[in-house]
């Protein structure tokens, strides 16, 4: 069967994932003589970067989604289809799909990056990752529900477990998600559920490395950790989780920690693409491209992103896999499509690292530029306008920031909200 896609005489570019490469890789292309189909899983766009403020109930998860079909509403050479990639056809040059065949001439595949669970099934069934709005709203409502539960348990071990919070991984994510889980400790849930005594409540951030936010500077890392400390979470380096029971976390020197919430934030692995030459695919399932992002081996195939691996003399290794890498060589690739439809060479990919950065909580930030590393309030203020400017949608910058503006004068959240589906009968 094949999708319902109009066929015309332009070249078609399909791109597989809406995250921040195939997002940037459109707006570049949408002025284009190309028909562009755009595939993924969800019908909006992602920001990624707020993840943990959604599971913290800082944000609501509308807010930092946008429908892709507002995006680019009266683009005649725009198609977006809600689909699963099921395997690309590379010698017949289609994709099947969970809708259908999708021919292309051109293919780009900008499907990100999920959790890697480093083949543990016990981690991967009773942890809770953070890769997505669903995700992070199910650790929402998980920490909500185990302070429910905590209330009407006359079990203190049990209480204890339904308490703690266990997060693993030194990264923004980890180190971002303990800072506000601190603050929501020091400043809302002891108002939320009084008859609880948060004394008692351990945040535990791990980080197998011998430092935090590893892709930082040594100032940024110390920084951070000794902000963490002074909000009260408990930050073990140089500590491995082994196992998980969803009671116990066994840890590499024997010792176990007593939580009923782990949020895995540990690494990340390609989205698999089945079809691709399995030999191109390098640790954590990434594709190996050239310098112009063209898929090894292939003549139409492009890989952005998370899930493409590239060297250059400053990586030997690949490049980060952050957003700004994604963005950038999408940009790249856009203007490479127009110089290959005049008959030019395309451009080579070069990285410029503009910068990093992550915040701890309340005035609290670290930021590495290119230029200047600076720490504190005014780094605070720098992460917030930054993350402000990159969000899609005038309406969803003003949402953010009434939210962060009343959450700053309040000491509150006020989306404290358990929300679940209810399933439906069918008779």
């Amino acid at each position: 069967m094949k999708a319902n896609i109009p066929e015309t005489d332009k070249k078609r570019i399909v791109i597989i994932g809406g995250g921040f490469a195939g997002l940037k890789l459109l707006r570049t292309l949408v002025n284009s003589d190309l028909q562009i189909v755009l595939l993924d899983r969800n019908n909006f766009h992602q920001f990624q970067p707020l993840f943990y403020q959604v599971a913290t109930a800082g944000l609501e998860p509308s807010a930092i989604s946008f429908p892709f079909r507002k995006i680019f509403q009266k683009r005649e050479n725009i198609h977006f289809r809600v689909a699963e990639v099921l395997e690309i056809k590379t010698e017949e040059n289609y994709i099947v799909t969970s809708i259908g065949k999708v021919n292309y001439d051109y293919l780009v595949i900008a499907a990100g990056a999920d959790t890697n669970f480093f083949n543990n099934k016990n981690i991967q069934n009773y942890s809770y990752p953070m890769k997505s709005v669903a995700e992070a709203l199910a650790v929402r409502n998980t920490i909500l529900e185990n302070y429910e539960s905590a209330l009407t348990s006359i079990d203190a071990k049990e209480v204890e477990g339904l308490m703690n919070l266990v997060i693993v991984g030194g990264g923004p994510t980890g180190v971002e998600l303990a800072g506000a889980m601190a603050e929501m400790k020091k400043y809302i849930l002891p108002k939320d559920y009084p008859e609880l005594n948060f004394e008692n409540m351990k945040i535990y951030l791990l980080e197998a490395a011998d430092q935090l936010l590893r892709g930082m500077s040594e100032k940024a890392s110390k920084k951070a950790y000794k902000y963490l400390k002074e909000l009260g979470v408990e930050v073990l380096l140089n500590t491995r989780v082994i196992e998980y029971d969803n009671t116990n976390v066994l840890l590499e020197n024997n010792k176990q920690l007593n939580s009923r919430t782990l949020i895995w934030a540990a690494g990340i692995s390609g989205n698999e693409m089945k079809g691709i030459n399995p030999s191109l695919l390098i640790k954590n399932n990434r594709i190996q491209v050239d310098s112009a992002n063209k898929v090894q081996g292939y003549e139409n195939i492009y890989a952005l992103g998370d899930i493409a691996y590239m060297t250059e003399e400053e990586y030997p290794q690949g490049h980060p896999q952050v957003a700004q890498v994604a963005i950038q060589q999408a940009h790249n690739l856009g203007k490479n499509f127009k110089r290959i439809s005049k008959g030019k060479s395309p451009l080579p990919f070069h990285y410029r690292d503009l910068g990093s950065m992550a915040t701890i909580g309340r005035n609290l930030a670290v930021v590495d530029l290119r230029v200047i590393q600076f720490q504190g309030f005014f780094a605070w203020l720098f992460w917030m306008f930054v993350h402000l400017m990159s969000i899609v949608g005038v309406k969803n910058k003003i949402l953010i920031f009434i939210n962060w503006l009343w959450n700053y004068i309040t000491y509150d959240q006020s989306l404290r909200l358990i929300i679940r589906p209810k399933p439906r009968n069918i008779i």
